[in-house]
């Protein structure tokens, strides 16, 4: 079951352009080639190879280049854990309670984080920014865009995305070493189950009283946890081992929730399993070493194989884990390694945004999305290709020209006047 995530209005500058003579890469329908795609007001209102530009408009002619949608950052850590920063700037866990449920992603974003700005140069216009791994439940997540907000309430897509949980070696590791519960993959589990439980009590005990009139005490992390229940969010569980995916399906049929596992890097062990379920797999990052146990049996190749057995697949870098910018030359590297090159785009775009709810704005070309949209100078998945213009809902926020280098049209300037 997919659950539609409740939109945000666009709260970011809202442009009108017009790109003309370019081959358009919609990722849900065919490539049209020499076309012209429109964007008013913000939203795509045509494209296709005989699409007139309204009075107005400004044109961008591309012949030569590709269009294609901006690209969606499925599992990052962008302004809660900024670069260059150390300490002062990582807010990716509270590992002070193992049940995380009520903290918020969005509540420590800084949208000055450098990262951002790497973001605009591999075309990547919306990231899903979550909390960290060190707790079994790490907190709730946010779709935002990557540029263009005065403040982050401005470039939310949506809040209603997912909660984050972690299986395997972090959370063991985090209260292992403080003697406390969990420090064990069972201790792991049960803390999410009798999370679950009571979130379960806590729902029973709510409806009862409202049918009664009778007042009742909030709890904010047993609410984030109905709504994973009820299915308004989903569940972004990281796990990389196939034995930690096979916990993570095991809870989610026991309590009924919508499963994406993040990481999977042994999930092709299971590819079977994962695809009979029809459960996606946000993989990666892959541009990393074995830095620990569960990830000695990592490899680029297991993201082709998952998808060749009919998981439905998306690519992270887990910024700052691997720079944002590189998650189109991770994509390039799985092509190599045996991912089809179609499936290859999809993971960047149409598949995370169906994952979590936001097909209705991102993740492709289509009268009606917002007009996000990048030209790149080639085939984006030809390591010699850039990102030469990016427009996140119709307003150009970065250009590529050789003798200045990438240009970022910043806030101040976006929102002058």
């Amino acid at each position: 079951m997919t659950s539609k995530a409740a939109q945000n209005p666009i709260s970011t500058a809202r442009g009108s352009v017009a790109i003309t003579n370019a081959r358009l890469v919609p990722v849900t329908g065919p490539v049209i080639e020499n076309g012209t795609i429109v964007v008013v007001d913000g939203v795509i209102s045509a494209l296709g190879a005989d699409v007139a530009v309204p009075d107005g408009v400004a044109v961008v002619d591309a012949a030569g280049k590709s269009v294609y949608p901006g690209f969606i950052e499925a599992h990052g850590h962008l302004g809660v854990h900024e670069e260059a920063e150390g300490w002062a700037g990582n807010d990716t866990n509270e590992m002070t309670d193992p049940n995380g449920a009520g903290l918020r992603a969005i509540d420590g974003i800084n949208i000055e984080d450098e990262g951002f700005r790497d973001a605009l140069i591999g075309g990547v216009t919306s990231a899903v920014i979550k909390p960290g791994s060190g707790n079994p439940i790490g907190g709730q997540t946010v779709a935002i865009k990557t540029w263009g907000g005065r403040t982050v309430d401005e470039q939310v897509i949506t809040d209603a995305v997912s909660v984050k949980s972690a299986l395997g070696e972090n959370p063991k590791r985090v209260y292992g070493d403080k003697k406390q519960l969990p420090s064990t993959r069972l201790g792991v589990a049960s803390v999410i189950r009798k999370a679950f439980v009571e979130a379960q009590n806590y729902r029973a005990k709510r409806d009862a009283a409202a049918e009664k009139g009778d007042p009742f005490e909030r709890d904010l992390t047993k609410e984030t946890l109905v709504r994973v229940l009820d299915g308004e969010l989903a569940w972004d569980q990281h796990t990389h081992r196939a034995d930690d995916i096979a916990t993570a399906i095991r809870l989610a049929d026991e309590f009924g929730y919508r499963l994406v596992v993040n990481h999977g890097t042994e999930g092709a062990e299971i590819a079977d399993v994962l695809a009979e379920r029809d459960i996606p797999v946000i993989f990666g990052p892959l541009f990393t070493s074995r830095s620990k146990v569960e990830l000695r049996r990592r490899a680029i190749a297991n993201l082709g194989r998952l998808a060749a057995a009919g998981v439905r697949v998306a690519i992270t870098t887990d910024h700052p884990v691997v720079p944002i910018n590189f998650l189109i030359h991770q994509a390039s590297l799985a092509v190599k390694e045996g991912l089809d090159p179609i499936i290859a785009i999809e993971a960047l775009t149409i598949n995370p945004a169906r994952f979590l709810g936001l097909d209705e704005r991102v993740g492709a070309l289509a009268p009606g999305l917002d007009g996000d949209l990048v030209i790149w100078s080639g085939d984006p998945l030809d390591v010699n290709s850039r990102a030469e213009q990016v427009f996140i809902t119709g307003t150009r926020v970065y250009t590529w020209d050789a003798a200045a280098g990438g240009q970022v049209v910043e806030r101040s300037a976006r929102f002058a006047g």
